[in-house]
């Protein structure tokens, strides 16, 4: 298997670490640097993979995975940029930033792909969006499904869709855990104790996923399936709608698209 270094070890640096473990990536081709020493010792006693600092990272691997903060990004470049052959795959986890900003600070030539996916990959369910720079062909691609396939699913998609993958999957799994949160609480008004509310949410939550994965329905006709007339779930619909929840969740995403488009913006 190729080697692959993670620079960066953050929630979603790990995320993709512990992600290739499981699938049975051997632990001796994977490669981590961390800013701080107590953390790679943390991380090497947890999974047992070398922690390395970023030249090793470069010279040994065959795929750099860049999983820093944006803004830390351009400092990461400065050091290893001039480091890196042309032909090295450059896989971007920076949510934000573009392949242009990579393109600039690295050889002329040099592969880079976007990856945006989410921490469903923890329970590998993650959805992982793909995009390639101008020089990332589809082995680059490919090698990069690679990786990513076994935390869940995989998409392509243009570049130019990828702030609208951040604010729509990326940041998706937070949109869900504060509607279950506000269910929970209605559960405990409505007289629940907490832990009852909490499993009844939870469950419905999980199998009305599987119903929209499986069924192949349009999610209209699913709700409608659960909508008699005159009946409590469109009683509780109407409330939905007069306090204006469908028009928040658009204004949502659109404010974490335009926030990922500013992230981009300030980085450049």
């Amino acid at each position: 298997m190729t080697v692959v270094a993670v620079l960066g070890a953050g929630k979603i640096g790990e995320l993709v670490l512990s992600g290739l473990l499981r699938a049975g990536w051997p632990a001796g081709k994977l490669l981590v640097t961390t800013r701080r020493s107590a953390r790679g010792d943390e991380l090497r006693e947890r999974y047992g993979i070398r922690v390395v600092d970023n030249a090793t990272a470069v010279a040994e691997a065959e795929v750099l995975a860049i999983a820093v903060k944006p803004q830390d990004a351009d400092a990461l470049l400065a050091e290893i940029g001039p480091k890196i052959p042309a032909d090295k795959l450059i896989i971007s986890l920076c949510a934000g930033l573009p392949t242009g900003f990579f393109a600039a600070r690295l050889p002329e030539g040099t592969p880079v792909v976007r990856v945006m996916t989410n921490t469903p990959a923890l329970v590998d369910e993650a959805m992982t969006a793909i995009s390639a720079g101008p020089h990332a062909t589809g082995e680059h691609l490919a090698v990069a499904e690679e990786m990513f396939k076994p935390l869940g699913a995989t998409i392509r998609v243009p570049e130019s869709q990828q702030d609208a993958v951040t604010a729509l999957s990326g940041s998706g799994p937070a949109y869900f855990y504060l509607l279950v949160e506000a269910m929970i609480d209605a559960g405990i008004l409505l007289g629940l104790p907490r832990q009852v509310a909490h499993e009844l949410i939870v469950q419905t939550a999980i199998g009305s996923a599987v119903m929209l994965r499986d069924s192949g329905e349009h999610p209209v006709k699913l709700r409608e399936a659960v909508t008699s007339p005159a009946g409590t779930t469109i009683s509780a619909i109407r409330e939905l709608e007069n306090h204006g929840v469908r028009a928040a969740l658009l204004a949502a995403l659109e404010a974490a698209r335009d926030r990922a488009r500013e992230i981009a913006e300030q980085s450049s």
